[in-house]
């Protein structure tokens, strides 16, 4: 195959996988290797380093390396903890140096950023967000994380945005305490895969689409898309992760949901083209890294 362009390397680290993988875009993906995120995070990056080595020996070379990674972390590049995971509730990460240190494992241009800004950067570029400057990424897996596009980049301040992690009304009735250990009953605690099992006592995929929790999911995710709406105004929000991968049936209840709540106070895009799946499907986070390592090639070599 030929080349539309040289060869990157990515690094999509999440909470209970990370993808390795080298390519050029969703077209040119040259290979992809998986490890567990384990709970030992230096034997973890041990990992990550041995194969980004082995296949820039192999496959190189390998002009830049990008990392979107799960969080917080800390983006600010004149802190002298850039590149590292903050205060994750995932055991044994808190304040692990992950951008710094895959960076000397290739000694190329670096970029490092958080999961979902990098697949909110590749929806840009390749999926059901070209053409878009103002839009929002949302990922509900095992947590619930978005990436906000404004202006053509990923929006932060003293941090990125923890979407995540925000409150919105409950559904009446609903008083399950949720289950994120910072803020119980915010977004992630009662939206994610993992509040989703913890709230019934086993896995969200052996539920039927009728089953009532997922009205519950529905409220609480447009109650999130609400509060973008009226804040970011997107012109899209693309929603993925795990559990919106496999529970299509979230996409028209949380519609219906968001009509409701606006009650037409915001001249919005049809709702079917508002509230969209992603373009790139479950290869927007891998293809995020790749777009985070195409941006770091491209500010290497700009003009200073």
């Amino acid at each position: 195959m030929s080349r539309s362009g040289e060869l990157l390397a990515g690094v999509e680290l999440g909470g209970t996988k990370c993808v390795c993988i080298v390519g050029t875009g969703p077209d040119d993906v040259a290979t992809q290797i998986s490890v567990a995120t384990g709970d030992d995070a230096e034997a973890t990056l041990g990992q990550i380093e041995a194969i980004l080595r082995d296949l820039d020996r192999a496959m190189g070379p390998i002009a830049a390396l990008g990392v979107a990674s799960f969080g917080p972390v800390d983006l600010d590049p004149r802190s002298p903890t850039w590149g590292h995971i903050t205060s994750t509730p995932k055991p044994g990460w808190s304040q692990v140096d992950v951008g710094r240190r895959l960076a000397r494992a290739l000694d190329r241009p670096t970029g490092f950023d958080t999961d979902v800004n990098g697949a909110a950067l590749a929806e840009g570029r390749w999926g059901a967000a070209q053409g878009l400057a103002d839009f929002a990424y949302v990922t509900v897996g095992t947590g619930v994380g978005a990436g906000l596009i404004a202006g053509g980049r990923p929006i932060g301040g003293f941090s990125h945005p923890e979407i995540g992690h925000m409150r919105v009304a409950r559904r009446e009735g609903d008083d399950w305490p949720g289950s994120c250990p910072f803020h119980g009953d915010c977004v992630e605690g009662l939206a994610s895969g993992s509040a989703i099992k913890a709230r019934l006592g086993g896995s969200p995929a052996r539920l039927d689409e009728e089953d009532p929790v997922w009205d519950l999911v529905a409220h609480v995710l447009a109650g999130m898309a609400h509060n973008l709406a009226v804040t970011a105004a997107p012109r899209r929000i693309l929603m993925g992760g795990g559990v919106m991968n496999a529970q299509p049936h979230l996409f028209p209840r949380i519609r219906r949901e968001l009509t409701r709540s606006l009650a037409g106070y915001l001249a919005l895009p049809e709702m079917e083209d508002f509230i969209r799946p992603p373009g790139l499907g479950d290869m927007a986070g891998p293809l995020g890294a790749l777009a985070v390592a195409a941006d770091a090639l491209a500010a290497a070599r700009s003009p200073r």
